[in-house]
């Protein structure tokens, strides 16, 4: 059995070593993370997410899933023997409710999706 003795560092590589010991080394800081702000000033300067456009847009998607959904409400029969094709299956009931329903769904994603306008900033002069 031959063993085999793992050759020394040379001279040069615990130079190296020695330097990086003796020598701390600089953390590296990005710009983003020198700046600090407060989140108190954040919350005041910050825009909403939505302007009062999105919400009109929500609540009037909002209103028109309803009122589809009330459409659809209907057409049960009083008593069980008898039964009612032009109540249950009407043209209100089958197409004009889910229609309604599907607008006011895509009238609310488009309302969740857009972007409020910016507001130009106010420059005063002294």
């Amino acid at each position: 059995m031959s063993k085999k003795k793992s050759s020394p560092k040379g001279k040069k590589a615990e130079m190296l070593d020695n330097e990086m010991i003796e020598k701390p080394v600089n953390k590296v800081v990005t710009p983003a993370q020198q700046e600090t702000v407060d989140l108190n000033e954040f919350r005041k300067t910050a825009p909403l997410s939505f302007s009062k456009m999105n919400y009109k847009l929500l609540f009037i998607g909002l209103g028109i899933n309803i009122l589809g959904y009330i459409l659809m409400i209907g057409g049960a029969a009083e008593e069980l023997d008898q039964f009612d094709a032009s109540a249950l299956f009407s043209h209100t009931r089958i197409t004009l409710a889910p229609l309604l329903i599907v607008v006011g769904f895509a009238i609310v994603a488009y309302a969740i999706m857009k972007k409020p306008k910016a507001e130009p900033e106010a420059e005063t002069e002294v």
